[in-house]
């Protein structure tokens, strides 16, 4: 009995000229956004799988690391520039300049990971020193203005690698402010980062990150000097992470052959191997979990997008399009759709195993 062959993509967005780098929806509306090595942020329509706008955000010898989307009219760009832009969407296009630019002094290639929830908060720590004043007035700044029920006042929080490489940052992007500072003895800098909200955290942000040496450390803000635990699944750098939307565990890639599945157990502490995937080539630049929950994607440095059952970790398909390294996957918010986006220039929108409502 023959195998039915892997899917074709729905659509190729053809426009950049240079690698991209990272791709993600928008929240609600049929909207794509792009980032490429030589600094241009794309905004398409998905469903006319053309360019909405096309905008130079960071100079095209840094170029652009990660996109993210942040509520209804927001977008957030991080460039290798050590800079970090928050900008407006207006009707065609991106605000002439940005809200607010953030200089972290960081020049590498760790992509940000956002939490724009209302219901999140960083508690002040008794020894995180001159952090933490900023950290108590940001938090109070925005919090304050947010209650005039603009969605912009609302704190914003990214995650980032620093100055200091080995040091996750996080920054409230509203007002541009560096909050707290994660100091992490892992050996080399950190790669990977990703903030989330477990429910049993009661409202206190949580983070999880991967480094040079394989090793992830998991962050409960409320205690910022020491994180929760540190384990070490790859023997290469961890490269890509990606927490599921029930905060209960994730997806770790890394430059090794291996995709590691985990849990997490916020009433313990604990970050425990789910499954251990082994690849005949190494190289995962990317992953990410559908919102639903049933599947989750790699993007590979062998060009190939990876499909696997997120409860059990079984192979579902190997999507062969791109001809050079696969560099992020996304899903969009409703599940009925994924983008993949690569070295060869291209954006690829692929419809997999559609979620039944």
């Amino acid at each position: 009995m023959s195998k039915r062959p892997p899917p074709d993509p729905v659509a190729v967005l053809r426009g950049h000229r240079a690698s991209v780098t990272d791709v993600c929806f928008h929240p609600t509306k049929n909207i794509l956004f792009t980032g490429s090595t030589d600094g241009e942020l794309r905004i398409w329509d998905t469903l006319q799988h053309r360019t909405i706008s096309s905008s130079w955000v960071h100079s095209a010898a840094h170029g652009i690391v990660s996109i993210v989307a942040s509520g209804e009219n927001r977008v957030i760009s991080q460039g290798r520039d050590g800079t970090i832009k928050y900008w407006d969407i207006e009707e065609g296009g991106l605000s002439r300049s940005p809200l607010t630019t953030i200089k972290t002094n960081s020049y590498h290639f760790c992509k940000l990971s956002m939490l724009n929830n209302p219901n999140a908060n960083i508690k002040p720590a008794q020894d995180v020193g001159s952090c933490q004043e900023s950290e108590v007035s940001g938090s109070k700044t925005s919090l304050t203005r947010s209650e005039g029920g603009e969605e912009v006042e609302r704190p914003t929080y990214v995650a980032v690698a620093g100055e200091d490489l080995s040091v996750v940052e996080i920054w409230d992007v509203n007002i541009a402010e560096n909050l707290i500072k994660l100091p992490h003895k892992a050996k080399g800098m950190c790669m990977a980062v990703q903030v989330f909200l477990p429910s049993e955290s009661q409202g206190y942000v949580n983070a999880i990150s991967g480094y040079e040496d394989g090793s992830m450390a998991w962050w409960d803000l409320r205690s910022p000097s020491v994180p929760l635990t540190c384990v070490k699944f790859h023997s290469e750098p961890v490269l890509s992470l990606c927490i599921d939307k029930s905060c209960g565990g994730g997806v770790s890639g890394s430059a090794d052959e291996k995709i590691v599945m985990f849990k997490l157990d916020p009433s313990t502490g604990s970050c425990l191997v789910k499954k251990e995937i082994v690849l005949e080539r190494p190289g995962i630049a990317g992953t990410s979990i559908r919102p639903d929950g049933k599947i989750f994607a790699t993007g590979m440095w062998d060009h190939r997008v990876r499909i696997y059952d997120y409860r059990k970790g079984n192979a579902l398909a190997i999507l062969k399009y791109h001809h050079g390294m696969c560099n992020a996957v996304s899903f969009s918010s409703s599940s009925k759709m994924m983008a993949s986006c690569s070295e060869d220039a291209t954006v690829a929108l692929w419809e997999l195993y559609p979620p039944t409502n």
